[in-house]
């Protein structure tokens, strides 16, 4: 039932959105996974963002693409709780940690489980195309599966076409950067290194003027 709804979410409600509202522009499209496990590591300013990732991949694999969210923000109430698990399929992970919970332990066993995650490892969303710094989430997925590829994904626009805290879409430009995959070679800081070039990277290739 839950893969049926999802199904409909996205071809129904998602992809027209993206496809009349919003004029997206996905460029390296062929490196995304066509199977999983995969890490997807983007950019994060606007509620819009892991639905966008998902829906770019096909329909078979939508029941298997999975976004990381926080746990608070998406079980304020129940239908809220249920749509995000029921209908976008999101990993809950807490923010506040207690009681010695493993808050990573759902990330890998879906990953391990063969599935594609979506994780802004910002954390919450920032300012509108400004990137914020990583958190060390990734790093600590990446060592405990080093054989997950890690693939880096830059978004343009969406924190303009729906802005944190607004709630109507703003018909605009969007575009979607998809970086080949990163491996972890056994240091932390290097990996966060060549993660944050590679986004760098990924956005001088717009070469988009800098919002007023």
């Amino acid at each position: 039932m839950n893969h049926f709804l999802r199904f409909l979410f996205y071809t129904v409600i998602v992809r027209p959105v993206l496809l009349i509202v919003l004029g997206l522009h996905v460029r390296h499209r062929e490196r995304l996974p066509s199977a999983g496990p995969a890490l997807l590591v983007a950019n994060h300013n606007s509620h819009l963002d892991a639905l966008v990732l998902a829906a770019l991949f096909p329909t078979r694999l939508l029941s298997i693409v999975r976004p990381v969210a926080a746990e608070d923000y998406f079980f304020r109430n129940r239908v809220l709780k249920w749509f995000a698990l029921s209908v976008v399929g999101i990993i809950p992970i807490p923010r506040i940690v207690c009681g010695g919970r493993d808050p990573l332990a759902p990330v890998c066993d879906a990953l391990s489980a063969g599935e594609i995650v979506i994780l802004f490892p910002e954390g919450s969303r920032g300012e509108p195309e400004r990137l914020g710094e990583f958190k060390t989430g990734v790093c600590h997925l990446a060592k405990r599966l080093p054989d997950v590829p890690v693939l880096p994904v830059f978004m343009h626009g969406f924190g303009k076409a729906l802005p944190k805290g607004e709630a109507v879409l703003v018909p605009f430009f969007c575009d979607v950067f998809v970086g080949e995959p990163v491996r972890w070679g056994g240091d932390k800081q290097a990996f966060l290194a060549e993660l944050g070039g590679r986004m760098n990277e990924l956005a001088a290739e717009g070469r988009f003027p800098a919002w007023e």
